[in-house]
């Protein structure tokens, strides 16, 4: 099921090459040429090229009004309760982001600080497929709205070419998302960043995508802003024999299910409790829905690791910088110092990772493929530009010019002293 490694074999298999793994070439030389013809030639490239990947064009791009009231009458009541509390934990969190502009140093001479304010327009991209996410939803648009951003417009596939998925619509509803179009693809990146005759550009782009969805991202960034390229989702597990092999078996097989490139890890201090997760992983797989995908996961791209001590495990997850880390130990909180890279941690023998994937608060869009090491997962901050101010007196001008010009020279760049000598000189 999930393959043992010593801690050498795990680095070498895991820990060497490249990190983040790079984009699919195929996926990348496709990107390109769809994008430059919707770039080009606007809606009539667009509806080509949904109707060559998706089958149909739907009626109309946007989901309309009457769509989106009718799509509360196909959503289980206690699944938009369900929503509706998710929504109440995320905000709460995310509303401690907040920033407001500030002033750094003020007094009679200089003047200088900082202003937030809101990106203007984002777009959020919802992957459709054959499974709904209105968790995607949830997580990228809420930290837009707490922003300021004053349009948030989504993007995702239309079943069947015509209507979306209910449950995104309605999602969509709670957290305030502005406009919803129906496209998805490469198709709809293109769209977000450079706009049809149909659809609105905006200035950033967020939210997952399959590889081509993270090609065609990596292609229009420097257009358009976006959050960041996800890799394959991943969880790491710490744990020693005070877990529960049951426990740490669910978590596992919750990232594997993912999809078959998801990886799962379990660096633990007991031999027995590798063995009896073991056990559980071949007992729960067996009546998964999707039993094939997360057996194929575990044992391709999953590691099971026995390690010294309890530091070594640490040593390793900081080396990996896993998207989700567990620390499935007594005391967890005493160990939160020993983390130097991870996307999000989750604490104890009773917060599993899914509690972060729903509904607890903290976001679950998170840097993967080790870039935990340099990035953070998405957050207020992600659609907020900082500007800064600043006012010189004519004195404090005067105090600074030596120094000033003293550099400027030193970098030959005379036309930068000129424009401080000439106020002294107040020359007209």
């Amino acid at each position: 099921m999930i393959p043992n490694y010593t801690p050498e074999a795990f680095q070498q298999a895991f820990l060497t090459g490249s990190k983040a793994g790079g984009t699919d070439n195929e996926a990348l030389e496709t990107a390109k040429q769809v994008i430059a013809e919707i770039r080009s030639n606007g809606d009539n490239a667009l509806k080509k090229y949904v109707e060559k990947f998706d089958g149909a064009v739907p009626t109309s791009w946007e989901v309309t009004a009457e769509e989106r009231e009718n799509a509360w009458q196909a959503v289980a009541p206690e699944t938009i309760e369900s929503l509706k509390q998710a929504a109440e934990n995320i905000k709460a969190f995310h509303r401690k982001q907040l920033q407001n502009s500030r002033f750094m140093d003020v007094n009679e001479h200089v003047i200088s600080g900082q202003l937030y304010r809101p990106i203007e327009k984002v777009g959020i991209y919802v992957p459709g497929g054959t499974a709904s996410y209105p968790s995607t939803v949830l997580m990228n648009a809420i930290p837009a709205v707490l922003a300021g951003v004053e349009e948030v417009i989504m993007v995702t596939p239309a079943r069947n070419g015509e209507t979306i998925s209910p449950i995104f619509s309605v999602a969509a509803d709670i957290v305030g998302v502005t406009k919803i179009y129906k496209i998805g693809g490469i198709q709809a990146i293109a769209a977000l960043a450079y706009g049809t005759e149909s659809i609105p550009s905006v200035d950033k782009i967020v939210g997952p995508g399959n590889a081509y969805v993270a090609a065609a991202k990596s292609l229009v960034y420097g257009d358009v802003g976006i959050d960041m390229i996800a890799g394959p989702s991943e969880v790491a597990i710490i744990a020693d024999d005070t877990a529960n092999p049951a426990y740490v078996a669910a978590d596992l097989i919750a990232q594997a299910e993912h999809d078959q490139n998801a990886r799962a890890f379990l660096f633990s201090t007991s031999e027995q409790l590798i063995l009896d997760t073991k056990e559980e992983l071949a007992k729960q797989c067996a009546v998964l829905p999707r039993k094939d995908i997360a057996e194929r996961s575990l044992s391709n791209k999953g590691a099971a690791v026995v390690v010294t001590d309890i530091h070594e495990a640490f040593e390793l997850s900081n080396k990996l910088a896993p998207e989700h880390l567990e620390i499935q130990l007594d005391n967890p909180m005493n160990y939160l110092g020993m983390i130097k890279h991870a996307g999000s941690v989750f604490l104890g023998h009773h917060t599993p990772e899914a509690l972060g994937d729903y509904f607890a608060g903290p976001n679950h869009v998170l840097p993967t493929s080790g870039t935990a090491r340099f990035s953070s997962g998405l957050s207020v901050d992600d659609f907020i530009k900082k500007t800064t101010f600043l006012y010189y007196s004519e004195q404090a001008l005067n105090d600074a010019a030596k120094p000033v010009m003293q550099i400027a020279k030193e970098e030959k760049l005379e036309g930068h002293a000129r424009a401080v000598q000439v106020r002294l000189n107040n020359e007209r």
